[in-house]
This record gives C-alpha cells, sequence and structure tokens, in this order.
C-alpha cells in the first residue's frame, strides 16, 4: 500500500522525536502511568527545566498528553502506540 507524502512526513516527524534518548527515557518513564514534571525529572535524572522543554516537544507531536489537577500538570502517553512502538523497536535490536 502506497502511503500519502503527508504520511510519510508524520512518520518521519514522529520518529525525529523519538530519536532523542532524554525524550526516550521519559516515554519510558511514564509506561508505568502519569506523573508530574517533578516526578519524571527525577526518574531520569534531569532538571525539571530540561524536562519540561522536551516534554513540550513530545506533547507538540502527540506523544505525551497532559491534564491539570489542581495546581499539578499530570502528563502521560497519548495511547498505548506510542509504547507498542517503543517496544517492537527494543526487540529489533535485541534480535541481532
Amino acid at each position: 500500500m502506497m502511503r500519502s507524502k503527508t504520511e510519510i512526513e508524520q512518520v518521519s516527524q514522529l520518529f525525529k522525536v523519538l530519536s532523542d534518548p532524554t525524550r526516550l527515557k521519559i516515554l519510558l518513564s511514564l509506561k508505568a502511568g502519569e506523573k508530574n514534571v517533578t516526578a519524571i525529572a527525577e526518574a531520569v535524572s534531569m532538571e525539571q527545566s530540561a524536562v519540561s522543554h522536551q516534554l513540550k516537544l513530545l506533547r507538540e507531536n502527540r506523544v505525551v498528553k497532559s491534564r491539570r489537577e489542581g495546581k499539578a500538570i499530570l502528563y502521560s502517553l497519548d495511547d498505548e502506540h506510542v509504547i507498542d512502538i517503543l517496544q517492537e523497536t527494543f526487540e529489533h535490536i535485541e534480535h541481532r
């Protein structure tokens, strides 16, 4: 099945977003469930401001979503496909 130019560009953009080790760590930390920026920063051993910057990029590319609970903003994976993509990729590299 041939894909449209737009679909190909969207897939390429998704892989660009997923290609960063920091963003991968953030996504893997969210596999267990939603977290606030402080908890994510602790999980990935990074400064909160750096994590916030990466979360903005992930949110703009619909890889993570956020919701407000009181004063806190909680982040979670946009859907299970994100983890499916990562899991398949890890299985691929382990297959060698």
